[in-house]
């Protein structure tokens, strides 16, 4: 009776879990907020530094070093322990963040941001993976809603916060933030993550892992170069390219022999799990590629302040948090998700062939609509794709194939802002030859991204060129987005709806009794933060 009367057996438990996905999520946050910051604070730290010729290795060492460390974060924390693993990759990145802040030097920023990116790979992979341990799949869509928030944060806050710290702070604050929040992440998930430890005899696959990151590395460079520091027709770039493929043809035949492959080849025999990845590497294509160009066409066309570029996303982001808000809570009423992908792939297709269809008239108000609706399709998509790769492995391989599905969307995010920034330059400059003429052709020459008080500048008849341009190399970045998203659309049709684990018993509770009930949802809290193995 006492029981009854005070709080509930699995309150204290529930709260555990809840104190713990703060902490997840704050760590998350970490990850997605750092690049938003840092955009914003770069031209004061290239004013300080120097090294302008390096300027783009601030950023790309920190991608590469995240890609390629995100599959053997994955593969250790099955291997010992998601809790140690997770943790270390914390403290790593903070050790990144505190020195990235002392940096006195260019060379210095950019071997500090490498250390950054080791500590940023092992993050989101460690977020999604113990959630894949402590939340069963169909319990696990209500907290999507948490996730796609903190993305929406981080999106929309990160330039704002960026420049406030930069112009009131220094930019080495920019670094320093991460510290405390680090902290407060580390202490929760410390003190309320009781996970069990393991260890295993067989030895780590460090050349599997070293073909590998040879690999991401050289397909990661290729698309950061491609078309821009380098022609996609040059000796670098086909050298990369075959550098690529070699290392990973040979990185598959390693794993098929490998005792504890780093990516056991395995779980793409599960057409779910080929599937969904291939949706990933699709989402993360366009995602990224929306999220590189509509802040650019509306500051430039529309006439929009650099300074709110966060905001300007607001429509695409709040739509997408809503949506996989309500997918999340019907996936776990109801264990249905097929419907899901196939939804999202077509409002996808949709949105960016509404948003291919902007010109130099189109108001905020009509891309603010087309961005709704894109948004929407990412909302249906984002966290079903991982909800989906995570119910197609076994649980002892949550974590490289929460890091699969993650270092999939990662390169696909990569490729998708090289190649379409390599249509958006071409058209730009063309437009820039046919309706500037010489002039036009001279003010795009270095770049085809010009900063307002360059456009200010030119000639009215230049300037009103140069918004056609981008409004053009916009058109053909969305059409072929919308083109490319049709792969995706016709790829969910083919996922199959498997039951997702730990689906609820509701009706034999119902019949039990209250008391029952009560010693049931205890047991639940009590498996909410240990390792689901019968999920």
């Amino acid at each position: 009776m006492s029981q009854t009367a005070e709080t509930p057996p699995e309150a204290a438990p529930q709260r555990s879990v809840r104190v713990v996905l703060l902490g997840l999520m704050i760590a998350m946050l970490l990850a997605m907020l750092d690049n938003m910051i840092i955009g914003t604070a770069m031209p004061t730290i290239v004013g300080e530094l120097g090294g302008l010729n390096h300027l783009s290795w601030v950023v790309t060492a920190y991608t590469l070093a995240t890609a390629a460390s995100t599959p053997i974060w994955g593969k250790l924390g099955d291997m010992y322990g998601r809790k140690g693993i997770f943790m270390t990759s914390i403290v790593l990145f903070l050790a990144g963040s505190a020195l990235s802040g002392l940096s006195q030097s260019m060379d210095q920023l950019i071997a500090f941001r490498a250390i950054q990116g080791l500590g940023a790979g092992g993050l989101i992979v460690g977020v999604m993976a113990i959630i894949g341990d402590l939340i069963p799949p169909r319990e696990r869509g209500k907290y999507q809603g948490m996730m796609a928030g903190v993305m929406a944060l981080a999106m929309i806050g990160g330039p704002l916060v960026g420049g406030t710290i930069t112009d009131n702070w220094g930019w080495r604050w920019s670094f320093y933030i991460n510290l405390p929040l680090g902290a407060v992440a580390l202490g929760m998930i410390y003190i309320v993550l009781h996970l069990p430890k393991k260890r295993v005899q067989a030895r780590i696959d460090y050349l599997g892992a070293g073909l590998l990151t040879v690999g991401i590395t050289a397909l990661v460079l290729l698309t950061t170069w491609g078309g821009t520091q380098y022609g996609w027709a040059s000796a670098q770039i086909i050298g990369l390219l075959v550098l690529g493929v070699v290392a990973i043809a040979a990185f598959v035949w390693v794993e098929t022999k490998a005792k504890e492959p780093v990516m056991p080849l395995h779980i793409f025999r599960n057409r779910n799990f080929s599937l969904i990845s291939l949706i990933g590497f699709l989402v993360g294509f366009v995602m990224f590629g929306a999220m590189t160009f509509l802040p650019l066409y509306q500051q430039t066309v529309q006439g929009a302040s650099a300074t709110n570029s966060g905001l300007l996303l607001l429509p695409m982001l709040l739509s997408m948090m809503v949506v996989s808000l309500i997918a999340g809570r019907v996936t776990t009423q109801t264990g249905r998700y097929k419907i899901f992908p196939i939804i999202g792939g077509g409002l996808i297709t949709v949105g960016l062939y509404l948003l291919s269809t902007m010109d130099t008239g189109t108001t905020r108000f009509w891309s603010g609509v087309f961005m709704a609706v894109l948004g929407a399709g990412m909302g249906f998509l984002m966290q079903i794709t991982m909800l989906v790769a995570q119910n197609s492995v076994e649980m002892k391989d949550i974590g490289v194939g929460s890091s699969s599905a993650t270092l999939f969307r990662t390169i696909g995010g990569s490729f998708g802002v090289s190649l379409f920034g390599a249509l958006f330059t071409h058209h730009v400059q063309d437009t820039m030859t046919e309706l500037g003429g010489a002039g036009g052709s001279k003010a795009t020459q270095g770049s085809a991204q010009l900063d307002p008080n360059s456009i200010a500048h030119l000639p009215a008849q230049i300037r009103d060129a140069y918004l056609h341009a981008v409004s053009n190399g916009t058109h053909t970045v969305f059409l072929w987005g919308a083109v490319i998203s049709v792969i995706g659309f016709v790829a969910a049709w083919f996922v199959k709806e498997i039951p997702l684990r730990g689906a609820p018993q509701a009706p034999r509770r119902r019949r039990q009794g209250r008391g029952l009930r009560g010693r049931g949802a205890a047991a639940r809290g009590r498996r909410d933060l240990t390792y689901a193995r019968n999920a």
